[in-house]
């Protein structure tokens, strides 16, 4: 073969040039190479960085940093340390290893074959030290970093003063102790199994241990090193077995009598227990067998142990409590478990407050025939509220929305506000949010500068609609005015706020528009990060990847970032070692509005309480349609909570205040003590914030998912399950999830008067008839606040429940006729909440229906559906459709409202809206009258003309006045 040969050029030059090496870059390339790569590294340090800093400027700017500190300080001291010790240990074994090599003339031809692999990594094997033992430090920190919250808790932890009744423990044991017992037990697992590992490989390759040469397998040294460590990790699992015994306590298995089971059973007790004692006992004279190698120089002993360990924790730990349940157990096991179901009772009503629920026989019958006695008492016992939140959202949205770039969250919320006459009523209520996506013309002007906040509360009455259908509105108009006095308005942190926004700077902010033109208006507040620095400029430029915030000239003198602006980011942000509830709600407190968040504290570790999923447990059919009320990231099992804390979050300055709400939570006093000064005591709440606080609806659903089982206190009907309930289906719609619960004033049979309520029902596990309904006292005004009263139904007769009163409802002929010519044309029926009220015996149920009606289909009370004692009233009027069931008029004239036309600025839009509200009446008329079919298809057309010309006139309103830069 020709072989070809280049000759290449001398290096002190001549004809051809300087020699240039090859396969070698020259030197302009590489320095080009080495700049790029700074660039790189010192791009990626600023970008980690810009991360960190805007995280601790957030932090100070809500003056929260000491949760930043602490939370940060944490993670680095558990990083370095257990870094730090997981580095050595593994390091330490590798250089005795080494160090315990035999000579080379003692090494077999297996162990020479292995000369290249120790020639090739001699030269190195210092920094290959160095990086195998960074490499796992590097790992152990970052897992023992995640470990921050157990290890505050395990610091701080303080006393239940409560004790498990099979070890007598403290529950402070279990809830703070052993989760960080375990976390060091895993982590010396780990360390002893890689130390293990690097050790035998550092041995074999060394020469210390043969695998296919003859004579001995491992050198003394060796067997002794490799014994110590074997005897560590079987030392580890005596502790474990140990452990394992408190563990019991804790344990979730199912049991096929009650599903889903936490705590011990007879075989845990009587088999399990024992097991571990002895395998305990066994692991640490196994461990001492391979300690005692170091003497004896042989694997035989340790090696037999180990064996008869393996062999013990299969017979004892596995079957032998495999026939203990098989033939004590299940000849006769009610009789053998209800000691622990009653054990698990007493702990899981315990651990979610349920402990305290009065269970009440109720009748389900009417207890009176004097039906003007029983008219007159329904106003009495509940103010029926016909405006469901979550229907009448695109009704606010028609009628008060006044600008496209405003919106209302999908489901509104209830509360209660004084009348002028100082009584108190159930309101529905939401802010005017900003909604970005109603701008006229999107860019990073308008999106983050000019646009940055929503306007006024919109409120109305719950028990009530003006002739019209329409909500009575006591707040209303931009800027909104009504019952609720003066206040500040703008609305810079909501629930549909969740972009950032530049403001204080010498770009103005559109306030709001009216006739006269735009309002404009430069934030005041101190909320937010300064943009004055250029490093905070570059930093949140990286951190919200958006280079113009570097050099834009929007940006000036005053200029503040806002971000993290959602009232659940916020709370969950400065605390995050609290579960937010799902719904945050807005209220009119010292004229300012402030968002309420109820938050929670929960623990995974109470001895022999049941567990649950927070996010399936609190799912329902209003979750189902909007996530922002789901609890969605809380999927791990908790077995205790309690609603601790009560936060604000200011609309305007983004203030959070946490509230010390229950003073009697261990779990809250630990994390108080991990966190001083974050979380105000419960004497800092103003009495009008007090006005305004409620019991949590998460809460709520998980208390009524547990009373489903545990509402009972016998075991013995605890495992027949003959008193087994279940939350039933949301009969308003074909979901099929869980009835939401709702807030009602209203009074229970041993109640004086009415009291702001939750309510919910539950039907017999597999049926559909009544078995209970369920209220808890949610003014914490009232003595009673948080007392759950359960009314049970008997089980000897039946009780129409939930779907059986709504399948009753659209099957009586004469309504499902109304129904049928409701939802002709370009309408749709909607049903809204089914109320249950506990009356004189009975059960009353009302649920409002909906018209949705014309091209912008926002939905109007077109009728009412009352039924009591099974007889039915389908009316347009609730006070009307109370008469008809009860046979009499109330004493107290019918609410009919205000027939106030929608407020709207622009003359034409009024105009059109007040048409087609005459065409809608119409249509009505002639449904009523015969039916006309020709006068109704006329009413139609007229109404959708109508709103057509409304929508289109309010565009055009908004585009000129609002075209941004």
């Amino acid at each position: 073969m020709r072989t070809l040969a280049f000759q290449m050029p001398d290096r002190g030059g001549g004809p051809t040039g300087p020699r240039i090496r090859a396969g070698r870059p020259s030197r302009r390339v590489r320095t080009l190479l080495v700049t790029l790569g700074v660039l790189a590294a010192l791009g990626m340090a600023f970008t980690m960085f810009a991360g960190f800093w805007t995280d601790w400027l957030w932090y100070r700017s809500v003056h929260y940093s000491s949760v930043f500190t602490t939370t940060l300080w944490t993670k680095i001291g558990l990083f370095f340390v257990f870094g730090l010790l997981m580095a050595l240990a593994v390091g330490f074994n590798i250089w005795l290893a080494h160090r315990m090599r035999p000579p080379l003339s003692a090494m077999s031809m297996e162990q020479q074959s292995l000369d290249r692999y120790r020639m090739g990594i001699a030269p190195y094997k210092t920094w290959l030290l160095l990086a195998v033992t960074a490499l796992v430090g590097l790992i152990a920190g970052a897992s023992a970093a995640g470990q921050w919250r157990v290890w505050l808790m395990w610091v701080n932890g303080v006393p239940f003063h409560q004790k498990d009744p099979q070890f007598h423990r403290d529950v402070s044991f279990y809830a703070f102790d052993l989760p960080w017992y375990r976390f060091l037990l895993a982590f010396g697992f780990a360390t002893a199994i890689l130390s293990l590992i690097a050790a035998a490989l550092t041995h074999y390759l060394y020469g210390g241990l043969r695998v296919t040469s003859p004579g001995s397998r491992a050198s003394a040294a060796a067997t002794g090193h490799l014994s110590v460590l074997l005897g560590v990790f079987v030392s580890l699992k005596a502790v474990a077995y140990w452990l394992d015994r408190y563990g019991l306590a804790v344990k979730s298995s199912d049991f096929r009598a009650t599903g889903n089971w936490t705590g011990l059973r007879y075989v845990d007790a009587n088999a399990y227990l024992p097991a571990k004692n002895i395998l305990f006992f066994i692991a640490v004279i196994c461990a001492l067998l391979f300690f005692a190698t170091l003497w004896r120089r042989t694997w035989q002993l340790p090696v037999i142990g180990f064996g008869l360990m393996v062999l013990s924790a299969v017979l004892i730990g596995g079957l032998y409590p495999a026939i203990v349940q098989k033939f004590q157990v299940q000849p006769n096991e009610q009789a053998k478990e209800a000691p622990y179901v009653q054990k698990n009772l007493k702990a899981t009503r315990e651990a979610y407050g349920i402990d305290h629920t009065q269970v009440s026989e109720y009748s389900g019958k009417a207890a009176t025939d004097d039906k003007t006695k029983l008219r007159d008492q329904v106003g009495q016992t509940a103010s029926i509220r016909i405006m469901d939140p979550n229907v009448v959202s695109p009704t606010f949205q028609q009628l008060q929305q006044i600008r496209n770039y405003y919106g209302f969250p999908t489901n509104l919320d209830v509360d209660r506000y004084p009348t002028k006459d100082g009584k108190e009523q159930d309101t529905v209520l939401g802010l005017r949010e900003l909604n970005l996506n109603g701008i006229p013309k999107n860019n990073w002007i308008n999106d983050h500068f000019r646009y940055t906040h929503g306007y006024g509360v919109v409120a109305a009455k719950g028990t009530e609609s003006d002739d019209k259908g329409r909500p009575v509105f006591t707040e209303k108009n931009l800027p909104s005015k009504g019952d609720l006095g003066e206040y500040q308005q703008q609305v810079y942190y909501g629930e549909k706020t969740t972009t950032y926004s530049i403001v204080g700077g010498p770009q103005k902010e559109i306030d709001y528009s009216d006739d006269e033109g735009e309002k404009t208006t430069s934030y005041q507040g101190k909320s937010g990060v300064n943009l004055d620095s250029p490093i905070n400029r570059a930093a949140y430029a990286v951190a919200f990847n958006e280079p113009q915030i570097l050099y834009s000239g929007a940006i000036g003198d005053g200029s503040r970032i806002l971000y993290n602006r959602t009232p659940k980011d916020r709370v969950e942000a400065v605390a995050p070692w609290l579960t937010i509830d799902g719904d945050a709600y807005p209220a009119v407190v010292d004229h300012r509005i402030q968002w309420i968040v109820d938050a929670y504290t929960t623990s995974n570790g109470y001895p022999y309480a049941s567990r649950t999923t927070l996010g399936d447990t609190t799912a329902d059919s209003l979750t189902a349609t909007n996530n922002s009320r789901a609890v969605v990231a809380q999927q791990n099992q908790v077995n205790y909570i309690r609603n601790s804390v009560k936060a604000t979050v200011d609309a305007y300055t983004g203030d959070v205040k946490l509230y010390q709400w229950d003073s009697a939570d261990p779990v809250l006093k630990t994390w108080m003590k991990a966190f001083p000064g974050t979380v105000k005591p419960r004497s800092a709440i103003s009495a009008e914030l007090m006005a305004h606080l409620r019991y949590p609806q998460d809460l709520f659903k998980v208390q009524r998912e547990l009373l489903t089982r545990y509402h009972v206190t016998n075991a013995q009907t605890f495992l027949s399950g003959s008193e087994v309930w279940q939350v039933p289906d949301d009969p308003s719609n074909d979901s099929r999830d869980s009835v939401p619960p709702y807030y009602l004033s209203m009074k229970m049979p041993d109640q004086k008067q009415q009291v702001f309520s939750l309510t919910t029902t539950f039907t017999p596990n597999g049926r559909d008839n009544l078995s209970a309904f369920m209220a808890v006292d949610s003014d914490p005004r009232a003595s009673d606040y948080g007392k759950i009263r359960i009314l049970k139904l008997p089980t000897s007769t039946t009780v129409d429940g939930p779907k059986q009163v709504q399948s009753q409802f659209n099957s009586e002929p004469s309504i499902a006729e109304t129904i049928s010519l409701l939802s002709r044309g370009h309408s749709q029926v909607e049903y809204g909440n089914l109320l249950t009220v506990p009356l004189d015996g009975g059960l009353l149920y009302a649920e409002p229906v909906y018209v949705r009606g014309g091209t912008l289909k926002y939905p109007l009370l077109r009728k009412v559906l009352v039924t009591y004692e099974g007889r039915t009233a389908f009316e347009d009027t609730l006070d009307q459709a109370l008469d008809k069931v009860f046979g009499v008029k109330g004493s107290e004239p019918p609410k009919t409202g205000t027939t106030e036309p929608p407020a709207s600025t622009n003359p034409t839009v009024r105009q059109a809206l007040e048409d087609a509200q005459k065409a809608y009446d119409a249509g009505q008329e002639a449904l009523k009258s015969g039916p006309d079919w020709d006068a109704y298809a006329k009413a139609q057309k007229d109404l959708q003309d109508a709103l057509k010309k409304a929508e289109d006139a309010q565009s055009a309103a908004d585009k000129p006045r609002t075209s941004g830069d």
